[in-house]
């Protein structure tokens, strides 16, 4: 017992002396054991920097740089606003067409058609097959190795009860385990897979071989 005291007053002493009290101030940086990003490389807004001869920290944007979502060769301004800035309403920007979700597709994408079902297609196989399935019945290989609850079968939320305006907004904002895709997503390509969407249910019910399941497909995609 007497060399454990010994020990432990010895232990103290370095630290103390090593460390000094709280509150000493001293004239040489401290010893940190862990500096908890307290130092990074970094450039603060506005600041200068020797790295670049010129001494600007804030860099322009690369030459030929477009703000995300942009598109200089889209046809209208509708098109070019594929990124859900503050302040932007309607139907198309928000889902919702006052104080209720909107149905059907924005009268932006008329004409779009099967390049937006494909692109949605796209679109959903990067960003939704992962955790809501290929066919989107909800059974991946996620939510069955990684124990996530709560994935939703698409299959269940059919227009009539769940209109595309609440779908859009789910995206956007996300609901529940699942986060929002507003940042990852153009506006147009959240319609897109909201088309998608809709054809999977629609082909759910029959071999979309069959003409009339076919159409209705293509139906899905078009402005009601």
């Amino acid at each position: 017992m007497r060399y454990f005291f010994i020990g432990y007053l010895v232990v103290v002493t370095l630290v103390i002396g090593a460390l000094g009290f709280r509150g000493d101030k001293f004239s040489k940086p401290p010893i940190r054991l862990f500096p908890d990003m307290d130092e990074m490389d970094k450039v603060r807004s506005q600041e200068k920097t020797v790295f670049f001869t010129d001494t600007m920290g804030s860099r322009l944007p690369l030459a030929g740089t477009q703000p995300f979502g942009y598109d200089a060769n889209a046809q209208d301004v509708a098109e070019q606003n594929q990124v859900t800035f503050s302040g932007l309403e309607g139907y198309y920007n928000t889902g919702h067409i006052g104080d209720y979700y909107g149905s059907g597709m924005p009268t932006e994408l008329a004409g779009s058609g099967i390049e937006l079902l494909k692109r949605g297609e796209e679109r959903y196989n990067i960003y939704c097959a992962i955790c809501h399935g290929k066919n989107g019945n909800g059974q991946s290989s996620v939510p069955s190795q990684y124990g996530i609850p709560g994935v939703a079968n698409l299959h269940q939320f059919l227009e009539a009860d769940y209109p595309n305006g609440r779908l859009f907004e789910v995206i956007s904002h996300g609901k529940g385990n699942m986060g929002g895709y507003a940042y990852q997503l153009p506006i147009k390509d959240r319609w897109a897979i909201i088309a998608y969407v809709r054809a999977l249910q629609v082909a759910k019910q029959a071999p979309i071989n069959q003409p009339a399941v076919k159409q209705a497909v293509e139906e899905a995609a078009s402005v009601k």
